[in-house]
């Protein structure tokens, strides 16, 4: 059987555009609200076929063995949902543009595509509610990419709600520095007490809504995100996303996000993007 390839598969990164935590429930899980926002601008994946049941990441990602990745492990979870019978392989290709521990969601995107990708070129016929269920097993973002669109999450992050948000673009600093989501919410200084919101309330007025509650703990523990939202913040309303390190702001325009994207020292890196609200693959 000749091999299927889709190429150029955008693993779109995410912002969180607020995240409260309002509670934590009895087993540790903290209880969250945020509003996710795609972007178009990410990991670039390729993807083909094989015959022989065999999955490779023909691509090498530092700091990342292939079997611990993601995108390998989504595969083969998926692949395990197949009957003995029908047991193809691919082989993945990665082009990697976004940091690890940035909080731009970069592996579970990943994670994400490759389920969206297989799952038509094996012709697995999952659904989209299969497909989130089996990415809740690979980390909590998972089911957001897969949903497809921008959304308001609640719960630990799995309760997701299609939500609009304002077009325009944004510019994202890395600070250079990868931060560790435990030791975030580890830590004794995260309040964790937020009164919670709704959809209506963000909805009225999303451009600046709410604070990142994790964002003083970060900026407390890596004083390279506190520099690099002090710098931004010169030029709008500026915050972390996830759980650190990258630090965005948003512009309504694209030459005012240009304007800031000059003036960003050289020891960052930064970019901008453009909102966007559903992803590449949302429709296969």
């Amino acid at each position: 059987m000749p091999s299927r390839t889709l190429n150029d598969c955008l693993a779109p990164a995410k912002l969180n555009l607020f995240l409260h935590v309002t509670g934590r429930r009895a087993d540790g899980y903290h209880l969250l609200q945020t509003v996710f926002q795609l972007l178009d601008h990410g990991d670039i994946l390729h993807f083909e076929t094989r015959d022989d049941g065999v999955i490779c990441r023909t691509s090498d990602v530092p700091g990342v063995d292939a079997d611990s990745d993601l995108i390998v492990r989504a595969a083969r979870l998926l692949q395990a949902t197949l009957g003995e019978g029908h047991r193809p392989g691919a082989n993945i290709a990665i082009e990697k543009k976004l940091p690890l521990g940035g909080g731009l969601g970069g592996g579970s995107s990943d994670a994400a595509t490759t389920l969206l990708a297989l799952n038509h070129l094996w012709q697995a016929g999952l659904n989209r509610g299969q497909l989130m269920e089996l990415g809740l097993k690979l980390g909590a973002d998972v089911p957001f990419f897969i949903f497809g669109q921008n959304a308001f999450a609640a719960g630990v992050g799995e309760e997701l709600t299609a939500v609009t948000t304002p077009d325009g673009w944004y510019v994202v600093l890395e600070p250079g520095v990868s931060v560790p989501t435990p030791a975030i919410f580890t830590a004794k200084e995260l309040t964790r007490n937020t009164e919670p919101v709704t959809i209506l309330d963000f909805s009225t007025a999303p451009v600046g809504f709410g604070k990142n509650d994790l964002q003083v703990v970060a900026a407390k523990l890596f004083p390279e995100v506190a520099e690099a939202i002090s710098w931004l913040q010169k030029y709008g309303d500026a915050r972390m996303t996830g759980s650190g390190a990258c630090v965005f702001s948003f512009f309504a325009h694209e030459p005012d996000a240009d304007a800031v994207l000059k003036a960003v020292p050289a020891h960052w890196k930064a970019w901008k993007a453009r909102a966007i609200a559903q992803h590449p693959l949302a429709d296969i």
